[in-house]
């Protein structure tokens, strides 16, 4: 299986997730205003300025070094869940990738897993609580599930987004069973939930940095898929 990410790749993904979300601030803050405080962009829009800092900040660091320094940036965040959850994804995909210096699509899906199941041990949510588990679970299917079809990286990614738009999208028939939004009820119906719509945004630009066109490097001769 063909190489997909090493760290120039790591780091094109995370500048074009910081591009598609900072487009997107002022919709996010939109959707939290029906069940929140209306702050959801401005908290991604210093989460992903924390990002940038600490890609500047670390030009040397391996990939799981920098997945690392990326996530404890984002813990510190403030903003409710959102700096705990996404720090806590990141740092998980940072003890998913261990001492490799590239992934593979398969290696990365389950990089993505262990950042979920890291996510998934700081909050109750369920599949359908209206919650950013309804994107982050169904991006994280659609790549598992391209990358063991060997679909390649660019494919397996857009798969990844395409799942996570989807899974933002059916979020707006769901009424919120974590957060402020919780006691908004019926008035969130009809919008989806701004924690989705940001996951989705970021499998976007992970996406945008892979464009099918652009040929992925070659294991080197020997190498063998984990």
């Amino acid at each position: 299986m063909r190489a997909l990410v090493g760290n120039r790749e790591l780091r094109a993904m995370l500048a074009a997730a910081i591009a598609q979300v900072r487009d997107g601030c002022d919709y996010l803050s939109q959707l939290d205003s029906f069940g929140g405080d209306g702050d959801h962009g401005a908290t991604m829009r210093r989460a992903m300025r924390e990002i940038e800092k600490t890609l500047a900040a670390h030009p040397d660091a391996n990939l799981s070094e920098l997945l690392g320094h990326v996530g404890w940036a984002l813990l510190g965040i403030d903003g409710g869940a959102t700096g705990p959850l996404l720090g806590s994804f990141f740092l998980g995909v940072a003890d998913g990738v261990g001492d490799r210096e590239s992934l593979d699509t398969l290696s990365l899906a389950r990089a993505f897993e262990k950042g979920c199941a890291r996510v998934q041990t700081q909050t109750k949510a369920q599949p359908g609580d209206k919650t950013m588990l309804d994107a982050l679970l169904p991006a994280l299917a659609a790549l598992r599930a391209s990358a063991e079809a060997g679909n390649d990286g660019p494919r397996a990614l857009a798969n990844a987004a395409d799942a996570a738009a989807r899974g933002a999208d059916a979020t707006r028939n769901w009424l919120p069973k974590f957060g402020k939004a919780r006691f908004s009820g019926e008035r969130t119906r009809g919008h989806p939930d701004p924690g989705a719509a940001s996951v989705a945004m970021i499998f976007a630009g992970f996406s945008a940095a892979m464009p099918a066109s652009v040929p992925q490097p070659k294991t080197e001769p020997g190498a063998t898929a984990d």
